[in-house]
């Protein structure tokens, strides 16, 4: 299954369901949650894994990326 994924939408199922999380750890981190809630909420296993992800991807860890989004 996760070959012709990646054979008809051009990445692996991995990567996709990576970045949905991420995108919506994005949206959703400025509402206020702990981190811990949200990490739970989008199926990570703890806080720290959601924190590496979003830092990896984003550049800043997502307490930071709340703070500038409330200054906006």
């Amino acid at each position: 299954m996760q070959r012709l994924f990646r054979d008809y939408v051009g990445i692996g199922p991995k990567w996709v369901i990576r970045r949905f999380r991420l995108h919506e750890a994005a949206e959703r981190v400025h509402q206020g949650l702990d981190l811990a809630t949200l990490a739970a909420e989008l199926g990570y296993t703890d806080q720290a894994h959601l924190t590496r992800d979003f830092t990896a991807a984003v550049g800043m860890p997502p307490a930071a990326y709340a703070r500038l989004n409330t200054r906006t």
